[in-house]
């Protein structure tokens, strides 16, 4: 396959992130200088196109993470990217209400509702992945990582608002390989990884790979008296490569992941007083029953969650991609069937009390994409990319939720009538039935004009087309059999049945226009301004009656997003192998979708709605140096500053349950955003020998810091997580003929910190919390041959 002539700047790519080339170095067995300046070039591959271009010309901001540097950073997943990316936020509470943001846009905190689209993209090859749970999952046979910020919506197939993260695997090969890697650390993790590849005939190539995941869990449940939140994860992938002709190539790849983990619980992490009335606060609750947690210190890391946990899932799929070198470019062909099973089980009161005694909401998913692009170059100064995409997607959920012995007291008012009726709640519970269908198609393109020798212009639209529908059902049964209006009405105020169908379509035009310009062969100045949008969304986790107890049906559609963003920055590279970036950017939208709760459904129940308006700006800097062959260094740093601007009929916070049921939050700030996060680090090399090898030793440190940040939709002072630090670090030997080993550490300072905190369903002031993993250590070899 020949690539196209020109690189079109702006179709994947940015600024190189600082932390890909701490691991760019040159191999022992450089001695000329001409191959040294070679391997300085700074050059990446683009994986859209399959061309290079200098890195420093790409207007675009971007991290790129290699091959090398994610195994021996222990990223094996796209959760622990975040702290190899300071603008990448991700947050989890189990692989289906999973978050992933970019400079804190993306998806809604709270709750996964499947009925909304993802703002931040997940490509796998090309392949557009819509569940969000993917991002738990085990890289497989990865080559390299790329972190798109700000809106993609003219160059990649499904629209991304907020940016995207496409991960690139490594294709077949003619020449027969095989690589393995195997680690064991402390807390019984051990990992295995391994691929083979080569010619099965003269035109055709194949490569099986895998990854198996174990560890044991970071928690202690005293009543079960085992670990929970640990790691069992398996996974295979194959390709074949058919080689069809020097202008044809056909890629056939499957892949198939099993997770079975013991997980995922929270711990209590303390009370905060309420507007309610002294006895349906936390004290009066758990005094009434003698109840007390095994530990309100969350970093005793204890439970006694009375509910087995279970995060089982398995998802793959199978694509077929097609590059033909056609007239002046190349044409691609991407098809791709995915399937994600979702088998969980929770304990969603986070107590040792018999309050909600089951909480599950299986669900399976489909998906078909097809993908066909076209990108080539009309003349020397004018390249092109245009493309169409289809999606078809069907989920069906099946829920359970019931309610135990100690719900009526810990969920009813003592001053409601009947409230201790024997057996009111016990055993009462609620199954529904949601179907759901999302289709969208679209038209894209981009084109790139070079004006002058130092002026280009990068101008690109988008023209989406999106439909949805839902019927849901949900049906009470269990609890007390009784014709009492009272009591009746008292259990429907916990879990009531629900039916309602909806539908929603919406067309969309958006677009964006870059200007790139050469200040002097060393700086590079772009800016860009963008329009995007995120597709309207359907409620598929319940809605509120009206007055008048009929389901409130125009609230099962949730306006798209309407989304306006400008962006600068400037490129420089003064110095051979030392660069410095910075970027500064601004995002307004209008009708953001957020997870809103209302008292009137019931104290389990959120549902989706609008923002008027929300703002985030900031300034991010990444510079990196290889100061020698034997010393690199890099270093990032982003200032975010999110807001709603406008959120009048927003709930209200933890501390302020009991109140009005909605109050203005305008002017306070987004959740998960840290206005200061940022990455620093670097790594030391000397040639050396080990067991008669020859090679280089290596010694690294990384840091990740972030600053404090909401942990809740509507800023709570009890729901805000402290800022924290974590060093990594590693030491090993490379040797020169395909084979390293080396000690690692993950928080070696074993910090304690929160993945994030959360409110207690049912509102009694509890919260709880995820503590982050404790130090971890161990070694890996790795070998190809």
């Amino acid at each position: 396959m020949s690539p196209p002539h020109h690189a079109l700047l702006g179709i994947a790519l940015g600024a190189l992130a600082p932390v890909a080339a701490a691991q760019s170095v040159p191999a022992p067995d450089v001695s000329s200088p001409s191959e040294e300046a070679e391997l300085r070039r700074e050059t990446i591959t683009v994986t859209a196109r399959r061309v290079t271009e200098e890195l420093q010309d790409v207007p675009i901001p971007v991290s790129v993470l290699t091959e090398s540097f994610i195994a021996e950073t222990g990223a094996f997943n796209v959760g622990r990217l975040r702290e190899l990316v300071p603008t990448l936020q991700f947050y989890t509470t189990n692989p289906r209400n999973t978050a992933i943001n970019i400079r804190g846009l993306g998806a809604p905190y709270g709750l996964t509702n499947d009925g909304l689209d993802a703002g931040v993209g997940l490509y796998i090859d090309g392949v557009f992945l819509a569940r969000p749970a993917a991002t738990t999952l085990d890289f497989i046979d990865v080559s390299q990582i790329e972190v798109l910020r700000g809106p993609q919506g003219t160059l990649f197939g499904k629209n991304t608002s907020a940016g995207a993260i496409n991960i690139s695997t490594k294709k077949p090969s003619f020449t027969p390989e095989t690589e393995v890697e195997l680690t064991y650390g402390n807390l019984g993790f051990i990992q295995a990884k391994g691929s083979i590849t080569g010619p099965i005939t003269g035109k055709l190539a194949g490569r099986l790979s895998f990854s198996g995941t174990q560890r044991d869990g970071t928690l202690y449940n005293v009543a079960e008296r085992n670990d929970i939140n640990d790691l069992n994860n398996l996974g295979i992938r194959g390709q074949l490569l058919f080689d069809a002709s020097e202008t044809l190539e056909i890629i056939l790849a499957a892949d198939s992941t099993r997770q079975r983990p013991n997980g995922y619980a929270l711990v209590p992490a303390g009370v905060a007083p309420t507007l309610r009335p002294a006895n349906r606060q936390y004290a009066a609750l758990a005094n009434y029953f003698g109840y007390s947690p095994p530990s309100f210190n969350p970093f005793d890391r204890l439970t006694d969650a009375d509910t087995y946990h279970q995060s089982n899932q398995d998802f793959g799929g199978a694509s077929l991609t097609v590059n033909w070198d056609i007239g002046p470019g190349t044409l691609t062909s991407i098809t791709a069937w995915r399937l994600w099973n979702w088998g969980p089980s929770n304990d969603r009161d986070f107590l040792g009390l018999p309050i909600t005694t089951v909480s599950a909401n299986p669900s399976e998913q489909t998906q078909w994409t097809q993908e066909l692009r076209y990108a080539g170059d009309l003349s020397d100064n004018l390249s092109f990319v245009v493309g169409a995409f289809a999606f078809s997607q069907e989920i069906n959920s099946t829920g359970n939720q019931e309610q135990g012995a100690a719900a009526a007291r810990w969920l009813l008012s003592p001053t409601s009538t009947g409230w201790d009726t024997p057996g009111l709640l016990d055993g009462y519970g609620q199954t529904s039935d949601i179907q759901s269908e999302n289709t969208s198609a679209a038209l894209f393109g981009q084109l790139e004009w070079q004006v002058t020798d130092r002026l280009r212009v990068l101008p690109g639209l988008r023209l989406n087309y999106d439909e949805k529908s839902v019927d849901y059902d949900a049906q009470v049964y269990g609890g007390l059999q009784t014709s009492n209006p009272a009591l009746i009405a008292l259990q429907r105020s916990v879990l009531a049945p629900l039916a309602y169908q909806a539908s929603a379509d919406d067309t969309n035009l958006s677009g964006q226009l870059t200007l790139a310009y050469a200040v002097t062969e060393d700086v590079n100045a772009y800016a860009t301004y963008s329009t995007a949008f995120k597709s309207v969304g359907l409620n598929l986790g319940g809605i509120p009656n009206d007055a008048s107890g009929v389901p409130a049906v125009e609230l099962a559609t949730v306006k798209p997003e309407d989304v306006r963003h400008v962006e600068a920055g400037l490129k420089t590279e003064f110095w051979p192998g030392v660069t410095a970036n910075v970027t500064a950017y601004r995002t307004e939208i209008e009708d953001y979708q957020v997870q809103v709760v209302n008292a009137q459904v019931g104290v389990l129940r959120g549902y989706l709605a609008n923002a008027e308006k929300v703002r985030v700006q900031g300034v991010e800097f990444d510079g990196r140096a290889r100061i020698n062959d034997h010393l690199s260094a890099y270093a990032a740093l982003a200032w975010t500053d999110g807001q709603y601007v406008s959120f009048p009929d927003a709930p209200p916070a933890l501390e302020d349950t009991g109140g009005p049921q909605a109050v203005d939050i305008s002017g306070s700030r987004l959740p998960g955003i840290s206005e200061w996060s940022g990455s620093l680090g670097g790594e030391a090399r000397w040639n050396g020998g080990l067991l008669g090898r020859e090679g280089e030793y290596f010694t690294a440190l990384d840091v990740f810091f972030r600053s404090d940040f909401s942990s809740s939709p509507t800023e709570s002072r009890y729901l805000s997580v402290d800022g924290y630090s974590v060093l990594n670090g590693r030491v090993g030997f490379r040797s020169a003929n395909g084979w390293d080993v080396f000690l690692w550490g993950k928080n070696l300072l074993d910090e304690e910190y929160f993945e994030l905190l959360a409110a207690q369903p049912g509102n009694s002031g509890l919260f709880v919390g995820q503590p982050a993993d404790p130090r971890t250590y161990g070694i890996t070899l790795r070998a190809k041959f």
